[in-house]
């Protein structure tokens, strides 16, 4: 039997390819074949009434079609044949699929001549049932749209490609027909060639010396002794019988447990554009509702509330046939989220709105409390997520992407999750490696060796299908399902719903190991910086919602001013959706990152409206003369306390700039900042202090070059060996005075030109300074470094609702892998006693580490990310003009860096009019930062302020509320009020809070008088 090994599996392999798969469908008649082509223009794609309206011409198979990103309707009509004895029969259509992994391919949704939907066409899925609908009285009649989507990952991946972009693209078919029939389908013969492949797959994992291979491998080569080639269908019975005895040995009472639950991982963009995602959610949802008809057991987990809000807008005879399936529990929302976002970049209450919009939207729609945060493919997590998934009323969280670090794996599958503020939510991580499983005995049995549980718990989840509009699971993965149940020598498959999950894993396994802090992704690091864009469009969306709302939530209460409740719920819903793990972490193509820049350019002109409109009624007569300064920081500035407006302040002397002989000299009696003739600083005095900021013999705010060319996932890495080589810029075309308190510095390097701008303004403790690049690089890194005369060995960066600390060292693999990190406004490091901070307006990667000093110390580097330019998948990634705003702030410690961020983030507005405006909530105690402060999303008029405490110390407050109110709830994020309440003492007219280090609270005030 040794020698027979191999010889037996490579009988299998051929006869299953060539000859019984392939005689599974016999053609019985062809298609006749009429098309029409929608012209691309600016519409596309075009709803099933105008396409089916339209006039219609032949075509056939071997012909061409799909020019890329072009849509083609066809039309499918055959006169029946006679059905065969034993045999159903099936429409076959191959628009051109090959063997390219589904979801990367053409693809197509199949309608009846009514427009209602029937299923998606996919390469692993290229069949239409005949049945009552689709041939009423004998004739077949369907409508094919098919997306002749381009193969961007295709045979040579990561290479730059024009595909991205329509304009770009090219008009020259893709794609080619090549089978279109109505065939017979012979359903016993795919039942063996499913016996024999789940077989033949568990014999391959099985070790040498296991007796259970020996007999598998008899048993597979007695069924292949039963079939006739010339007469396959006479003995497949027999072939089966062969099989039945090995296909019904039960699984050990201690196999793993692997609970399958169908899944279709569909990215909201990527290589394709948002609107192209709707069709492909349409597909899968079609095939899924579709599979549930005919199987009963089978289980589906859909996550994303944004994908099902547009299948209920554009494709609502499935949303109606989804909505019927989440009713009687076989289609499961998970998740809980608008999208599936990014978690580094987001802001506070963008993360936090997240859950908002996607728990309401599935309470709204279904009636269901999403307990599971399913995030198996974002490029890392945030420590500040446990909080937010308890605060959001969900307790479990679901990942798979921490399986892609390149250096160190993750010492567990299942554990506790402790954030930052010590919150703690039960975790899985699935051994399987994968949230597309095909439940191939590969994939199983890698699950089982991979678990590192063993000897403590005994589950894992399996997320299996098609993603990406590969049309989600098939009816060969529910076969191998049903076939692993129970099957000695693999793990008992079970189909049940991520919340059986769950429950069953926390009940078994009563003391997890616990996680603390960030899940950081070794992998996907440049992600942080590229398409900066759309960094700087998110970063300024967030500030100016909260700004909308602070204002006109205020002038609701004090005015009467119209809350514009509609505006804001579709503009958040707006920024949340291009929070998306391929949108704003810059991973997509060109065509998604162009609809993403023209969607901030209106979200921000729409939000300044409503700024405006609120900050003029609030401010009063503008024929006064006067102006009013508006601060929405969440602490006060130049005497203007927080969310407040008073009349600006008198004119006061600038700081001095000066020339030494070797260059300028900045002196606010504050600082003094020395700039050498190659506008670089040599010097920042702490006057307040005494100390000097930079190390003896360097320079700051100096511009790095490096190239930039990592192994593979262009826009997505950045690999360590890219500090091997740095070009400092230190060439400079021009330095001139800049009005009377700023040095305005000009460099030109390359293809590129930058403008660095730096002021020292009276009163202030910071350096600011603007920088604009006319970037036009390809393949580099563009860093800008400040060297601090620190001795710090842990560096804070600030994430949602409060900060980390990560090592700036790299004394393990651990510690070296994050050379470069996320941080939102601000890092800061200090020795004991003094710290120095940056503050930013766009930027999120950085990296900071130490080195030797001239005289034997250690100092510490800051370096801000700044710009890149891979190629792939946008060739034209960060061309442009780009503008950065930054602040150098010595002597800062944690919470000075917090005010300088939000200060950076939220610049003051100066409005004509002369009322003074009072906060709408007055906090006492700047540690405690608000975060959120607008009318309650109910309409009911009530005010909902949300804050954290910052600092990372335990910290108490009085909240002051500027109107009357009935009573106040601490609530959730949604608003709901929670039995656990933070309320320490109401005293009427004042809140007084108790928090932990980085706990959020929200609460709600119930106004006097307010109504909706």
């Amino acid at each position: 039997m040794h020698d027979d090994r191999k010889l037996i599996e490579d009988r299998l392999a051929r006869l299953l390819s060539e000859r019984l798969k392939e005689a599974v469908h016999t053609p019985a008649v062809q298609l006749d074949l009429t098309v029409w082509h929608v012209d691309g223009g600016p519409g596309e794609p075009v709803s099933p009434q105008t396409a089916l309206a339209q006039s219609y011409e032949p075509i056939a198979v071997g012909d061409l079609w799909g020019p890329a990103w072009g849509t083609s309707w066809f039309r499918l009509t055959a006169e029946l044949p006679e059905r065969a004895v034993g045999m159903d029969l099936e429409c076959i259509f191959n628009i051109g699929f090959g063997e390219e992994s589904p979801g990367f391919h053409a693809e197509g949704l199949v309608y009846l001549p009514d427009g209602t939907v029937v299923k998606g066409l996919n390469p692993r899925n290229q069949w239409i049932p005949v049945d009552d609908k689709t041939a009423p009285n004998g004739r077949f009649e369907v409508y094919v749209e098919a997306a002749a989507n381009p193969m961007i990952l295709g045979s040579d991946p990561f290479r730059p490609t024009l595909l991205g972009e329509k304009s770009t693209a090219g008009t020259r078919p893709l794609y080619r027909l090549s089978r279109a029939d109505i065939s017979h389908f012979d359903t016993e013969l795919w039942e063996l060639c499913q016996d024999l492949q789940t077989l033949g797959e568990l014999s391959a994992e099985l070790t040498a010396g296991d007796p259970r291979k020996f007999e598998v491998l008899r048993a597979i080569e007695a069924s292949l002794d039963e079939i006739d080639l010339q007469d396959i269908r006479s003995t497949v019975g027999a072939a089966r019988g062969a099989l039945k005895e090995v296909l019904g040995r039960p699984a050990a009472a201690s196999s793993h447990r692997l609970s399958a639950i169908g899944h279709a991982h569909i990215d909201s963009a990527w290589l394709w554009p948002l609107r192209e995602t709707v069709r492909k959610v349409g597909r899968t949802s079609a095939n899924v509702v579709n599979l549930m008809d005919s199987n009963p057991d089978f289980k589906f987990a859909m996550s994303q509330a944004q994908q099902l809000a547009w299948l209920k807008e554009h494709r609502p005879d499935v949303f109606a046939r989804v909505k019927a399936h989440v009713a009687s529990g076989q289609f499961i929302p998970v998740g809980g989220m608008w999208v599936e976002s990014d978690t580094n970049m987001p802001g506070s209450e963008a993360l936090a709105r997240q859950f908002v919009h996607g728990k309401r939207f599935f309470l709204d729609e279904f009636g269901i409390e999403t307990q599971e945060v399913w995030l198996p493919d974002s490029f890392g997590y945030s420590a500040a997520l446990p909080q937010l998934v308890k605060l959001a009323a969900s307790k479990w969280f679901l990942t798979q992407k921490i399986s892609w670090n390149t250096v160190n794996k993750f010492p567990h599958h299942t554990f506790n999750w402790e954030g930052i503020d010590g919150s703690q939510v039960f975790t899985h991580f699935p051994p399987i490696d994968t949230y597309n499983s095909d439940l191939s005995g590969r994939e199983l049995a890698h699950a089982v060796r991979n678990f590192q549980e063993k000897g403590q718990a005994t589950r894992s989840l399996a997320p299996f299908g098609w993603g990406d509009g590969g049309g989600g699971p098939t009816r060969e993965m529910l076969a191998r399902a049903k076939r692993n149940k129970s099957l000695e020598g693999a793990p008992r498959v079970v189909m049940e719903t991520p919340a059986e999950f769950f429950q069953g894993a926390q009940d078994e396994y009563k003391n997890p190991p616990v996680w603390s802090g960030e899940l950081y992704l070794e992998f996907h690091r440049a992600t942080y910086t590229s398409q900066a864009k759309n960094k700087q469009g998110n970063r300024r969306s967030e500030h100016l919602l909260y700004e909308a709302e602070l204002w006109a939530a205020t002038a609701a209460v004090r005015t009467g001013f119209a809350y514009p409740y509609e505006a804001l719920d579709r503009i958040w819903k707006s920024v949340l959706l291009l929070q998306f793990h391929d949108i704003l972490p810059g991973t997509s193509i060109a065509w998604v990152h162009r609809e993403s820049v023209d969607t901030y350019a209106a979200v921000a002109e729409e939000l300044n409206t409503i700024i405006d409109a609120a900050q003029r009624v609030l401010a009063g007569d503008p024929g006064t003369g006067t102006e009013l300064v508006f601060n929405s920081a969440p602490h006060a500035r130049a005497g203007i306390a927080s969310r407040a407006a008073a009349p600006v302040p008198a004119a006061v002397v600038r700081s001095t700039v000066s020339a030494d002989g070797a260059g300028w000299v900045l002196d606010n009696g504050t600082l003094r900042v020395r700039i050498n003739a190659n506008g670089l600083f040599t010097s920042v005095f702490d006057l307040a202090n005494g100390r000097e900021v930079l190390p003896a013999g360097r320079v700051g705010n100096l511009l790095q070059m490096h190239p930039d060319f990592p192994n593979m996932w262009d826009a997505w890495d950045v690999e360590s060996f890219y500090r091997n080589t740095v070009v400092d810029l230190t060439g400079v075309d021009s330095i001139e005075l800049d009005g009377t308190d700023g040095v305005r510095i000009r460099r030109s390097f390359g293809s590129s030109t930058v403008d660095q701008t730096v002021r020292l303004q009276v009163g202030s403790a910071q350096v600011d300074t603007e920088l604009t690049v006319d970037w036009h690089e390809t393949e580099k890194f563009l860093k800008l470094a400040f060297p601090l005369d620190i001795h710090a060995d842990r560096s804070a960066s600030e994430i949602q609702y409060g900060h980390i600390y990560r090592p700036t060292h790299s004394n393990t693999s651990w510690d070296a892998a994050k050379f470069e990190i996320c941080a939102h406004r601000w890092v800061q490091v200090e020795d004991p006693g003094y710290g120095v901070a940056i503050a930013n307006d766009s930027t999120y990667g950085h990296d900071i580490a130490r080195s030797s000093s001239p005289d034997g110390g250690t100092s510490t580097t800051v370096r801000l990310s700044v710009l890149r330019a891979p190629r792939f998948p946008d060739p034209g990634t960060d061309q442009g003009t780009h503008t950065v705003r930054y602040s150098l702030v010595p002597g800062a410690r944690v919470l000075d860096a917090v005010r300088s961020g939000y200060q950076i983030n939220l610049p003051a507005r100066v409005v004509a009019g002369s009322n003074t405006v009072e906060p709408l909530v007055a906090v006492d105690n700047d540690a405690v930062v608000v975060t959120a402060a607008k009318l309650a999303d109910d309409g009911s008029g009530d005010v909902v302020v949300r804050f954290y405490e910052s600092s990372g110390a335990k910290a108490t407050a009085t909240i002051a509320p500027g109107f009357g109110y009935a009573a106040v709830d601490e609530t959730d994020l949604l608003e709901r009020p929670i039995a656990a309440n933070a309320l320490v003492a109401d005293a009427g007219s004042t809140v007084t809070v108790a928090l932990r280090p980085f706990q959020i609270a929200t609460l709600r005030f119930a106004r006097t008088g307010s109504g909706a």
